[in-house]
């Protein structure tokens, strides 16, 4: 893949490239029409927390999140790779609270919080990270809303075939309209399966989410619903200093975007009808942000607020701790073009 792939990201030191990100992006349409490609948008790859936005969809669809007062900002948090902050931790552990249940339920396990001030808090104080400092709590919480609501087992609901996991894998290969078989599983970082699909078909999907008339009325009800509820607490879906939370503040409601791990992001574009997704081939994060912040500018029309927040991503200087700029971070000129 690297081979194959060009490099849509590089990183300089003085006058020369010192590290270089190939990848490959994918943009359609409502459709299902492939507007943009380049690189490698067949092959499958996972995309991790990238389509959390369409993981939490059943929760809505069966009816749980009405029944449980699942609120817009718990959705946000169903759809979050969140940074364990004060807010993301207490508004988790009040809507497990609310089911009935406690955080020994979740199958994620503890880590510490992504966020560098609130890990130095917990430390401070002498405590250890708790499974509701996983990034994936609040989807876990859904998922224990939809098999508590549906009467199924919470315990085992991370299974491959687990009820819960079996909706999420037809709502995947429904909206990326591809066949996810046994081949294609492996398992995530918060232990549920990762589902490996082309990112064309992740790039399919997204645009389904944005504009999703063709699902049909509760499908397409869903949909909306999570895009309203991420764009509404951006904060809630990532945290201090993620990009996620940074575009979606300067979108003002006009673009959703969601990052994955090992390098890959998707996003939204409702007014448009537009999904893109983007995929690293060495997992950088740093490169993901820039390629996707690259795309958006192309796709999305941004508005002045956004355009200004996604130049500083195509390209970024590079700082020592003398706080001298030694190099820069930027998108390569050229494979955007037609």
């Amino acid at each position: 893949m690297a081979e194959a792939n060009p490099v849509l990201v590089a990183v300089t030191r003085g006058d020369r490239v010192e590290s270089a990100h190939r990848g490959a992006a994918a943009v359609v349409d409502a459709a299902g029409a492939l507007v943009f490609a380049r690189g490698d948008v067949e092959t499958p790859i996972f995309p991790r927390s990238a389509v959390k936005p369409l993981q939490v969809l059943p929760l809505l669809e069966t009816g749980a999140a009405d029944r449980f007062a699942v609120t817009e900002a718990e959705l946000a948090l169903a759809c979050a790779s969140h940074a364990g902050e004060p807010e993301h931790v207490s508004r988790v552990a009040q809507w497990l609270d609310r089911l009935g249940l406690s955080e020994s339920a979740l199958v994620c396990g503890p880590h510490p919080p992504l966020a560098e001030a609130a890990a130095h808090d917990l430390i401070s104080r002498g405590e250890s990270p708790s499974r509701l400092h996983n990034n994936c709590s609040g989807k876990h919480t859904g998922f224990l809303a939809t098999a508590l609501h549906l009467r199924e087992p919470t315990t085992g609901y991370a299974g491959p075939v687990h009820p819960v996991q079996l909706r999420v894998r037809r709502t995947l290969a429904h909206l990326g309209g591809c066949d996810l078989n046994d081949t294609h599983v492996a398992a995530d970082g918060c232990g549920v399966p990762t589902l490996a699909m082309p990112l064309q078909a992740l790039a399919r999907a997204l645009a389904l989410l944005a504009a999703p008339a063709p699902l049909g009325r509760l499908r397409a009800l869903a949909a909306r619903r999570v895009v309203a509820a991420m764009t509404a607490h951006p904060f809630l879906v990532g945290g201090s200093g993620r990009f996620d939370t940074a575009i979606m503040e300067a979108a003002a409601g006009s673009v959703m975007v969601k990052a994955g791990a090992e390098g890959v992001h998707a996003a939204a574009v409702p007014a448009l009808g537009l999904g893109i997704a983007v995929k690293i081939d060495d997992g950088a994060r740093r490169a993901a942000d820039a390629a996707m912040a690259a795309l958006l500018l192309r796709f999305a029309q941004p508005g002045a607020d956004l355009r200004v927040r996604l130049v500083h991503f195509v390209e970024t200087a590079l700082r020592n701790t003398l706080d001298a700029r030694i190099g820069t971070l930027r998108v390569m000129p050229g494979w955007l073009e037609d």
